[in-house]
């Protein structure tokens, strides 16, 4: 199924009066400055974040520890991926985390991420949408030995799910509701879990963004699997820590990290 066949709605619309007041939260501030020194045309990807307007696609390059990188943006949508992602550093970790498993890779901006911060990382990567999968490879062509690709979603189940879509290709999921459904594979998050940490005997970082299913999947995890996962990265508030056992945690307003204790 083809989603560009759509018109992509703007999600992220943002005025320059909310965008100046960001300026004062000091994550914010720090992101706006690694827009200016890291993108090749700083105030036209800002206009694009604020204002939502701008022709797609469009190409963003970026410089990394790991060099120039392209990043091709087929929505605003997009954009406002690469500005949590590269300029806010929604995923920063300051440890070295040599294996990485994305669930929720869309279209490879996050899995770039972390493959551009490390030269010996290796990802594990989900996605489910065809489009998504095609835009994924594009984007990872530089890494293209340093990942592997399950084109399936992840949740509680081995088999065929229901999957909910629309046209940007960020925004879909399991029992999302968006009146334009699909079917998919679907594996059970801790069977993957499991064959990875068999293979590499630990990983380093879990990365859950997967939409209505972050809670369950996170909350899930049995004990013996999770104290082999040194840090999890989890766009969902959590207010209890479900891991308790084995990881600290910090929730913010859209992200929650946990932090293995040892």
């Amino acid at each position: 199924m083809d989603l560009a066949a759509y018109d992509s709605p703007v999600r992220h619309r943002r005025s320059w009066r909310s965008f100046v007041r960001a300026v004062g939260r000091s994550h914010n501030y720090s992101g706006i400055l690694r827009t200016l020194f890291l993108c090749d045309r700083p105030i036209d990807f800002i206009r694009r974040y604020v204002t939502g307007r701008g022709s797609y696609p469009t190409a963003i390059i970026l410089m990394t520890p790991a060099g120039k990188l392209r990043l091709n943006c087929y929505s605003p949508d997009d954009v406002q991926t690469i500005n949590e992602i590269f300029f806010r550093e929604d995923y920063r970790v300051d440890d070295d985390v040599n294996v990485i498993v994305d669930f929720g890779s869309n279209i490879g901006f996050s899995c770039a991420y972390f493959l551009s911060r490390d030269r010996q990382a290796f990802c594990y990567a989900f996605e489910p949408l065809a489009q998504n999968v095609e835009r994924l490879r594009s984007t990872l062509a530089p890494f293209r030995d340093r990942y592997e690709l399950a084109a399936t979603a992840v949740g509680t189940t081995e088999g065929v799910v229901s999957f909910g879509w629309e046209p940007t290709g960020r925004y879909g999921g399991i029992g999302q509701l968006t009146g334009k459904y699909i079917e998919v594979p679907c594996r059970d998050s801790n069977a993957v879990l499991d064959e990875i940490i068999t293979r590499h005997g630990e990983i380093g970082l879990l990365k859950v963004d997967i939409e209505t299913m972050e809670k369950v999947v996170v909350s899930r995890i049995p004990t013996h699997l999770a104290e082999r996962i040194k840090h999890i990265i989890v766009e969902f508030p959590f207010k209890k820590n479900p891991l308790s056992a084995t990881h600290h945690m910090r929730s913010g307003h859209f992200l929650t990290r946990f932090h293995r204790k040892w």
